[in-house]
């Protein structure tokens, strides 16, 4: 599986966990929308996209099978957001 392009929409708000929006492209044929990344307790991790049942559970959409592909994903994306708050701070 090669992820070819990790989009980040970085989210300015001060209130809550989400820092940011991920999109993947996967082996440049599949795109995945809405990953999001949170913040708490000053470490970072991301949320599959996902939907809310009617019991108010939230189920996710799309999400790896194993924990060797969500750890590469987690690390690919939160490596993209470090450079997105990197690139944010030097432009204002």
């Amino acid at each position: 599986m090669e992820i070819g392009d990790v989009r980040i929409r970085l989210v300015h708000r001060t209130e809550g966990l989400l820092r940011a929006v991920a999109s993947i492209t996967i082996d440049g044929c599949f795109v995945v929308h809405d990953i999001k990344i949170f913040e708490r307790d000053g470490e970072c991790f991301i949320a599959m996209p996902s939907r809310k049942t009617p019991e108010g559970e939230y189920k996710d959409i799309a999400h790896p099978i194993n924990s060797e592909t969500r750890t590469h994903l987690q690390e690919l994306i939160l490596a993209k957001y470090a450079e997105a708050v990197r690139a944010a701070a030097t432009e204002g």
